[in-house]
């Protein structure tokens, strides 16, 4: 049953003893209990825990700000106790949830024996103390992120009381129905927009772009039923890339005022991808659809989730996130509807294989009616090498080329490729089968790497240990990595005789760093091309894997045809998207197993082999629907 928010505070009220001083908050749908003395409310085990058991909600304690020190204060009371040889280097005040963000490089001697130190430092300041390691590497990103939402706090603190309001608002009167509306990538890839529509709610799913179209880049907002925008009640985002959050923005432009829910590294990767979208549509002299200060309301909004946690995000709606091993964050959305009226998957991008960086998808839910999946690989032809295979056929480029002391270009995307390379290479390299070289970095792979460095919990327990332990085991910390700043240094690394190897972004050939590269070395038959993302049609990456001999570039204004002679290859394995064999695996092994799956995210041929594919294996009813058509599941 459902309660109102003054039906959960009626409730509260039976269970908390009258001497107990309290205040009941929303922080979205989670209820906090706002205290001068927190430490009368238990824990999971106590108080708490027997009102979170009667109101079916997750409950949170907060200290009141009578018993919390000012934050200049509680700064010079964190350095007093928490022992110098703990190396605190960054603290954080979320005034929004009453905590201070502590990062030290021993997080071990900041606790204390038994908690001491820990509790000592609470009873002090009166804030919640969330301790967690100094990550090996810094990412700027992070660190801006977590400051300008501290800095917020208020706005924040207010924004969540208005998303927990909304959930807790009056059941509406009638018949229980539930609707899935393709707003961008059915028989299509890019601009991902599903909209899921309830007698009671209005919930949006990713809000990308089509990078490839300068005619029609965003979802279709315009539809009847996702007008007017500011009736959203939430929107959720399984990851970051550019083609399922890069028109997340918008919305703030035209209205929406509501939650965006995402893992915390889905967030910090959204706010790199959409920065630089709006950089590379400047360079391009390009008008883009929002500007920065869209991007930073958007980072107010976000409600951080995590894989596991359930949360309701509107009055008949609860969401929980899963693994989906595409990239860094990335979720499938598992979506409870009603009192058990439906259940619906969005697996969004998912990779059915274990990689370098991160365990295979999830396929254990609670409960699932319908599937919405992804067919980028759903045709019958499209298998790929595994990633064993992959790290092979790239060590052994790698050998070939430095063997004639040539240079190894690899045109690679920020976010998830890059990172795998990265491992691939020091992996040879610590084998001591090849003579190290230096292996440059250049575009917003260093980054993009830094933030992966900064959530170790969303990658494969290995690579977990290896980030966290100070054994030199780090292999985004390896001496051959090195980062190329600025375009003297470009050039340098250009006119340098000596074998390399250079990761750069654009990852397609249509743009960025790598085209310096190219330019200058394609030519040669000691250098090496090497592939290992998806080349869409229409970009010059595409035009060499088709066999060109020669293709134009822009020079200093006039247009020069550049020799291909260096050996080129095409790496399938690395990508971060299920092959056929894997998208008929993945539901094959889901428990329970669906009735009903919705194929998109491909063209209508893939989307259609994959849905007849998925009815004569498994007898599950199968739909490949166009943009703007809709579904009825109840």
């Amino acid at each position: 049953m459902r309660l109102s928010f003054k039906q959960v505070k009626d409730e509260i009220a039976k269970h908390v003893p009258k001497e107990l001083e309290y205040e009941v908050g929303l922080e979205a749908a989670s209820i906090a209990l706002i205290t001068p003395t927190p430490s009368e409310f238990g824990g999971g085990s106590g108080l708490v825990g027997k009102i979170a058991k009667a109101i079916k909600r997750r409950v949170v304690v907060r200290p009141h700000p009578s018993i919390m020190l000012d934050e200049d204060d509680s700064h010079e009371a964190i350095h007093q106790i928490i022992p110098k040889e703990a190396e605190v280097t960054d603290i954080w005040f979320d005034g929004a949830l009453s905590t201070v963000i502590i990062h030290c490089k021993d997080p071990g001697l900041a606790v204390g024996k038994r908690g001491a130190t820990l509790k000592e430092l609470r009873d002090k300041i009166g804030w919640l103390v969330k301790l967690e390691r100094t990550p090996p590497l810094e990412s700027k990103t992070v660190h801006d992120i977590l400051g300008y939402r501290c800095a917020h706090s208020e706005v924040r603190k207010k924004l969540m009381r208005d998303f927990g309001l909304n959930i807790y608002r009056p059941k509406r009167k009638g018949s229980t129905w539930v609707r899935n509306t393709a707003l961008g990538s059915y028989r299509e890839v890019g601009r991902a927009c599903h909209y899921l529509t309830t007698n009671e709610s209005r919930v949006m799913i990713d809000v990308g772009v089509n990078i490839a179209s300068d005619a029609n880049p965003m979802p279709f907002f315009d539809a009847p039923e996702a007008l007017p925008l500011s009736k959203l009640d939430a929107v959720v985002i399984t990851h970051a890339h550019l083609d399922h959050a890069g028109m997340l923005p918008v919305l703030f432009k035209y209205g929406y005022n509501g939650p965006v829910y995402c893992t915390p590294p889905t967030r910090d990767l959204m706010l790199l991808l959409q920065t630089d979208y709006l950089k590379v549509s400047a360079s391009e002299g390009k008008h883009p659809p929002y500007e920065m200060e869209h991007i930073r309301e958007c980072m107010k909004h976000v409600v951080d989730v995590n894989w596991g946690e359930t949360t309701d995000i509107a009055p008949d709606v609860k969401m929980t996130f899963h693994n989906a091993g595409h990239i860094l964050g990335s979720s499938s959305v598992h979506l409870h509807i009603g009192e058990g009226v439906h259940n619906i998957v969005y697996s969004g991008d998912s990779k059915f294989e274990k990689s370098w960086l991160f365990d295979a998808a999830s396929v254990r839910f609670p409960r699932i009616e319908t599937l919405v999946l992804e067919a980028t690989y759903g045709a019958s032809g499209d298998f790929q090498p595994t990633r064993e295979e992959a790290t092979q056929e790239l060590q052994d480029i790698i050998r070939r080329t430095l063997a004639r002391n040539g240079k190894v270009m690899c045109p690679v995307f920020a976010v998830g490729r890059s990172q795998e390379v990265m491992i691939a290479i020091d992996e040879l390299f610590r084998s001591g089968e090849v003579e190290p070289c230096t292996v440059y970095l250049d575009g917003m792979i260093q980054e993009a790497t830094a933030i992966h460095a900064n959530h170790p919990d969303y990658l494969t327990s290995a690579l977990r240990k290896s980030l966290l332990t100070d054994d030199g085991m780090n292999p985004f910390a390896s001496e051959w990595f090195r980062k190329v700043e600025g375009r003297d240094m470009r050039e340098s690394v250009v006119t340098n005789p000596s074998p390399c190897i250079v990761l750069a972004t654009s990852g397609m050939l249509n743009g960025g760093p790598i085209m310096e590269y190219f330019r200058n070395w394609a030519a040669s038959d000691r250098n090496s091309l090497c592939f290992v993302g998806y080349q869409a049609e229409g970009t010059m990456g595409r035009r060499l894997q088709k066999g060109f001999g020669e293709v134009p570039m822009q020079i200093d204004g006039q247009t020069h045809m550049v020799k291909i002679g260096c050996e080129m290859v095409t790496i399938d394995g690395f990508s971060g998207h299920s092959d056929r064999r894997q998208l008929l695996d993945f539901v094959g092994k889901m428990n329970p197993r669906p009735k009903n799956v919705i194929c998109h995210h491909g063209d209508y041929l893939k989307c259609n082999e994959l849905g007849r594919s998925l009815r004569e294996k498994y007898r599950v009813r199968t739909w490949a629907p166009k943009n703007l058509e809709t579904v009825r599941l109840v």
